[in-house]
């Protein structure tokens, strides 16, 4: 589990690639926006991991509210990745 999250977040930081060219504030705001998409990214593998589980004890409402908090979890850290990453971005 932890080496799939560790190849998960390196391969994202990978992709995500900062450019060397940008200013700092802008660099700031890069890495606030890619933190917020690495944690919505673990939210909701938590929460379909927590899903499965239930999946297998035949909980398939609970199931599917353990999937839905996960989603919503993530959503919530994007949320905040972009208007943290808006402020930076003002701060210039």
């Amino acid at each position: 589990m932890r080496t799939l999250m560790t190849a998960a977040v390196v391969g994202f930081c990978m992709v995500a690639g900062l450019p060397l060219y940008a200013g700092a504030g802008e660099t700031k705001a890069k890495m606030e926006k890619a933190k917020g998409e690495m944690k919505a990214d673990t939210e909701e593998m938590k929460g379909e991991l927590k899903g499965a589980k239930e999946e297998m004890k035949g909980n398939d409402t609970k199931a599917a509210m353990e999937r839905a908090k996960g989603n919503i979890k993530g959503t919530g850290e994007r949320a905040k990745g972009k208007m943290n990453e808006t402020k930076e971005k003002m701060k210039d």
